[in-house]
């Protein structure tokens, strides 16, 4: 694990100043500190504390195979044509998928409007932290 954070801090230190801080927003919104600082069941308790609601970004077809109960369904390739219905929520949203990576992209596209979000990463493992 420090051999990963050194490795991560040393790609940093070698970046331009505009795109570390473009990097460092990606790595934040897909969970890479969380992973690093192993800090994220703590932020999604405080999420769920404030009545947050879990978005699934998988495909249907992979979301009827299993998902947390409760969670809603919307595949990473229309979230953007619920942005309206999930501000309306007026709620923070952990996003949640097979393996993190689709989630963390919805994460990103909720949080460039204005939607308190995070992602929860793969949908197994953000089920036994809850």
């Amino acid at each position: 694990m420090k051999i990963l954070k050194f490795r991560v801090v040393t790609l940093v230190t070698f970046i331009s100043e505009k795109n570390k801080l473009f990097l460092l927003k990606i790595f934040e919104t897909m969970g890479l500190f969380d992973f690093l600082l192993g800090n994220k069941t703590e932020k999604i308790k405080d999420f769920k504390s404030r009545g947050a609601i879990i978005i699934d970004v998988r495909t249907k077809a992979e979301f009827s195979q299993g998902a947390i109960p409760g969670s809603k369904n919307i595949p990473l390739q229309n979230i953007n044509t619920q942005i309206a219905s999930i501000k309306k929520l007026n709620k923070p949203v952990i996003t949640c998928c097979a393996s993190g990576m689709r989630s963390g992209n919805a994460a990103v596209i909720l949080n460039n409007h204005g939607i308190e979000s995070m992602n929860g990463g793969g949908w197994l493992s953000l089920s036994n932290k809850l």
